[in-house]
């Protein structure tokens, strides 16, 4: 990596912990947040829900409503409850218009996209975190093996645009004031 770079924490994808990585991706901390952490905002979601599921043994085990304790795969209410006890507030992305990068607000774009593995047999959906840092865009993607820089914001818009195509959805991290 370039020294730049070289400065950029990227944490690479374990498991189904995609949204573990890249919340620490886009807050470029390794502890922002932990698979304890998200598990307690999964659990205390439950808690919070009028609407519970009922109770099966598959449940005790590792079938939750908003992760899987096994292997992670949380989902977005788990992100957006993180995001907002950090301050941040999560605006899902209206694809009619175009997003603005400059936008004095914007913390970085979580994508959640569909993937297919094995031949298609198995699909599921991956979390993507894209972020400037340093007047730099880069993505952060946990399967990736470092960190991909974007030559400027034209080629941040083909790729968000060309994600949005394939089905992903796209939501922007503001800080709020």
């Amino acid at each position: 990596m370039e020294g730049s770079e070289s400065q950029i924490y990227h944490e690479r994808q374990r498991l189904q912990f995609c949204l573990l990585h890249s919340l620490n991706n886009l807050f470029q901390e390794k502890d922002a947040f932990t698979r304890e952490s998200l598990n307690s905002i999964a659990e205390s979601l439950v808690a919070d829900d009028p609407n519970k599921e009922p109770w099966t043994p598959l449940s005790l085990l590792f079938i939750k409503p908003h992760h899987n304790t096994l292997t992670g795969n949380y989902d977005v209410n788990v992100m957006i409850a993180a995001l907002e006890g950090k301050g941040k507030s999560v605006v899902w992305h209206d694809q009619r218009r175009a997003i603005d990068l400059d936008a004095d607000e914007l913390m970085g774009i979580v994508l959640n996209v569909p993937v297919r593995r094995y031949g298609g047999l198995w699909r599921s959906r991956h979390w993507v975190v894209i972020r400037k840092i340093n007047g730099v865009w880069y993505n952060l993607d946990s399967d990736l093996l470092v960190p991909q820089r974007f030559n400027d914001e034209d080629e941040v818009r083909v790729f968000l645009d060309h994600s949005l195509s394939l089905g992903s959805q796209c939501l922007k991290i503001n800080n709020v004031s």
